[in-house]
């Protein structure tokens, strides 16, 4: 504790080490519930087998026993809010609340008091004092997410809770509490380029990124589709059915769920599958026709075109890398087109099966699911 320093400080220093020696008791006390909670079959089960989010749940689970705030990058639909739920879960705050707070539903106004709370008069309609959530989030974890999407006076106030944990709401002229806040933050963007584009303040981005999390799509994760597929399929024919045996992805439909863009990553998927059993017929296969395809314009992000960064490699590495990104966009329209089906796929394309699984093999598809697919 260096001099000179305020009676807050010393508040805020006294209260994180109570709420340390606390925490390591009560963690202690619910560890046993957790093994049955965090189980394979909980609804919010981290699924996936590929290295690139084995890497990511690996340092979640690493981060989660210390205090360290993360910040989790990813695009729409990649499971941000379950890692942040996963690691709050496996941290020493377990038994203390997870606080969400979605930076980008709410406007300026209502997200500063939402956040930091009012005081009565505060402005029109504060009829009396209410606590913001940083103040309910005390001792636990406060999620924020989509967080380039708070403005800059905003970000610069949370600042200074991050400093040193004290918290004033609005309208008022005094220190109304001193928190204890573990921050776990959430974007869609870059965050490295947000702070050059000035949406993100660079004292704040440093402050919260102690550990960078970023999750893959799932287009880069295509040896988990079959595993989420079944879990979605299973959890959702539970559901809304319930009777009679449940249906079953055939390969072919693995293929060709494997062959799909998936912008809206795991969301996307998890409601296609929802849709498919909402419909299926117990017992019955699920082919490849049964799966509801939906607008094939390119959006940012899929990738689609030259992309511009291999006119900045050498020419014999920008020619290789080229190749593969026509190849791999090439077999991901053929296998759409043939609709999972893997000899119409090879007639479509002029080429023998051997050299189209050995084209598939390459770019990620599972060989096992195609020699299946071909049968």
């Amino acid at each position: 504790l260096p001099k000179p320093f305020s009676a807050s400080h010393l508040q805020v220093l006294i209260g994180r080490a109570a709420h340390a020696a606390a925490s390591t008791k009560d963690t202690k006390e619910i560890k046993p519930s957790l093994v049955t909670q965090n189980g394979a079959g909980e609804p919010m089960a981290l699924l996936g087998v590929s290295p690139s989010f084995k890497k990511a749940v690996e340092l979640a689970q690493k981060v989660a026993a210390t205090d360290a705030s993360v910040m989790i990058s990813g695009e729409s639909g990649t499971g941000k809010e379950m890692i942040a739920q996963f690691i709050h879960r496996h941290s020493r705050r377990t038994a203390r609340k997870l606080v969400p707070l979605n930076c980008a539903a709410l406007p300026d106004n209502l997200l500063e008091s939402e956040m930091f709370g009012y005081r009565k008069g505060a402005f029109t309609g504060a009829d009396r004092d209410k606590a913001g959530l940083l103040e309910v989030a005390n001792g636990g974890t406060l999620f924020l997410d989509e967080l380039t999407e708070m403005t800059m006076p905003l970000q610069a106030k949370l600042l200074r809770v991050l400093q040193d944990g004290v918290v004033r709401r609005l309208g008022s002229e005094v220190q109304d509490a001193v928190v204890d806040v573990r921050f776990i933050s959430a974007t869609n963007r870059d965050p490295q380029e947000a702070v050059q584009q000035g949406l993100l303040r660079e004292d704040l981005f440093y402050r919260l990124r102690v550990v960078p999390i970023k999750l893959p799509p799932l287009r880069k994760r295509l040896e988990d589709i079959p595993l989420l597929a079944e879990f979605f399929l299973k959890r959702s024919w539970e559901r809304h059915r319930a009777s009679g045996p449940p249906p079953a992805l055939t390969a072919d439909t693995i293929t060709f769920l494997q062959s799909r863009p998936w912008r809206g990553n795991v969301r996307e998927l998890q409601n296609v599958i929802e849709h498919v059993a909402v419909i299926a017929e117990a017992g019955r296969p699920i082919d490849p026709a049964d799966i509801p395809v939906y607008d094939e314009a390119p959006v940012a992000g899929v990738e689609t075109g030259l992309p511009a960064a291999i006119m900045n490699e050498a020419f014999h590495t920008a020619k290789d890398n080229l190749i593969a990104h026509f190849e791999k966009e090439y077999l991901s329209r053929l296998t759409t087109r043939a609709g999972g089906n893997m000899s119409k796929a090879a007639r479509l394309a002029g080429i023998d099966r051997t050299t189209l699984y050995r084209l598939m093999e390459k770019h990620g598809f599972r060989r096992d699911v195609l020699s299946g697919a071909a049968d």
